[in-house]
């Protein structure tokens, strides 16, 4: 009977024991933690799921066959590989994984264009290029505007997209004019101006040939006389004479601008006030401009402002010819660099997981954003900062010790139980003496 008490105390030393060693079995976990959701996981190349909330969590058993690497990818992302530390049994390891965007290029596209007939005179967004049929190299991807202009033809006109690397193509096909006449223009004094429905022509005397048959407007101009303008009527297959005589203009202090632009539409200022905007086609006549010296700016959006000075002397036409430049496209992100001492942190930005320090985050948009740096064992740092369009923010964070609670390990608890037990023997063993 002595015997009883020990195997009593026995029994609750084996009960014990089991109760401190059996927490998880031979299962463990992996952690994946990732900064882009939908992201797949590979362990050894074996598929094991999608990362959804910023990480993915996969069980393994310990006493199985190790994993050694990991692969975490994503279509449009950089591809992450690592290797892999097998967690113990009940434990779980983390392994961090950062996939960056893969940037796409932007490259110049072309035009290639086409006409019947061809040998037409074809103009980009206002600017002659050549005669067709003719490629127009590097331009940058966009919509403009493809003019094709040939005697005797009506002028054709259309737009196309050029997108990044590709080449566009355009057709035009012109149509003959009906009815087609001409107009011998003459005047006095010769080597006037000539304008055809707002369109400089050249010089006087001229003939002009392949008008549409009808009504027209002719202007006649020259520095120092009254412009000359009038309806004309162009005969169907004939050729119509013009004769305009220029009056004298008497002495004058002032003289004309005349400005024009490719593309028109552009706003125009002179000496800083207000006068128009440039036509499609033709100038924007400025009129009763005090002599001396001038300045004509010119703005349109999306182009370089363009501005020049010009010298008007009395009675003369002084004209300005601007050929707008495309201005470079504003980003709208900037760049956000991220350290902290130590380094191998968390990096949380408006509470999303990004990465671990070191780290420099591209394409972020513009604007205030919070920063939050987190590591076992320190206080979390947390700081707003401001984004600018093309440039980079520094966030530098010196991370400051945290102090840990105390917890009572299971190895205590299992010393204090077998205590417990061998008073227990004692007590009993007495009893029975």
């Amino acid at each position: 009977m002595r015997c009883f008490p020990v195997l009593i105390g026995l029994f609750a030393l084996l009960i014990a024991a089991p109760a401190a060693t059996a927490i998880g079995g031979d299962e463990g976990w992996i952690e994946v933690r990732c900064n882009v959701d939908g992201a797949t996981v590979k362990f050894d190349g074996e598929y094991k799921g999608l990362t959804a909330g910023g990480s993915l969590t996969v069980p393994v058993y310990t006493t199985g066959s190790p994993y050694s690497t990991v692969t975490v990818e994503k279509s449009g992302y950089t591809t992450y590989s690592g290797s892999l530390v097998m967690p113990g049994a009940g434990e779980t390891t983390t392994v961090y994984a950062t996939l960056n965007p893969i940037p796409t290029p932007v490259q110049y596209g072309s035009i290639y264009v086409e006409s019947h007939p061809s040998g037409a005179e074809i103009s980009f967004n206002g600017d002659y290029r050549g005669l067709s049929p003719l490629t127009i190299n590097n331009v940058w991807p966009g919509t403009y505007t493809i003019t094709a202009e040939k005697s005797g033809y009506h002028t054709h006109s259309t737009k196309t997209t050029v997108s990044s690397g590709v080449r566009s193509q355009v057709y035009c096909t012109l149509s003959p004019l009906d009815n087609s006449g001409s107009l011998y223009v003459i005047s006095t004094p010769t080597n006037a101006n000539i304008y055809l429905d707002a369109v400089y022509k050249g010089h006087t005397p001229m003939t002009i040939s392949n008008l549409a048959a009808g009504t027209h407007i002719l202007e006649v101009d020259k520095a120092g006389y009254y412009d000359w303008k009038s309806s004309v009527e162009v005969p169907a297959g004939g050729t119509r004479t013009v004769s305009a005589t220029l009056n004298p203009m008497p002495a004058s202090s002032v003289g004309w601008i005349y400005v024009s632009s490719s593309p028109g539409g552009a706003s125009v200022t002179l000496d800083g006030a207000a006068v128009g905007q440039t036509p499609y086609s033709g100038s924007l006549k400025i009129n009763n401009v005090a002599t001396g010296t001038r300045t004509i700016a010119l703005t349109l959006n999306g182009y370089t402002p363009y501005s020049v000075q010009t010298t008007v002397s009395p009675n003369t036409v002084s004209e300005v010819t601007a050929i707008l430049v495309p201005s470079a496209p504003v980003s709208s992100t900037g760049a956000l660099s991220v350290s902290s001492a130590p380094a191998g942190a968390n990096v949380l930005l408006d509470n999303q997981f990004v990465g671990i320090t070191p780290l420099t985050l591209s394409s972020v948009t513009t604007g205030s954003h919070t920063v939050t740096i987190q590591m076992s064992g320190y206080s979390d740092y947390s700081v707003t900062t401001q984004v600018n369009a093309g440039a980079t923010s520094t966030v530098a964070a010196a991370l400051l010790p945290a102090t840990a609670p105390t917890q009572k390990s299971s190895l205590s608890v299992s010393l204090t139980l077998g205590a417990l037990a061998i008073f227990g023997i004692l007590l009993v063993s007495r009893r029975f003496r």
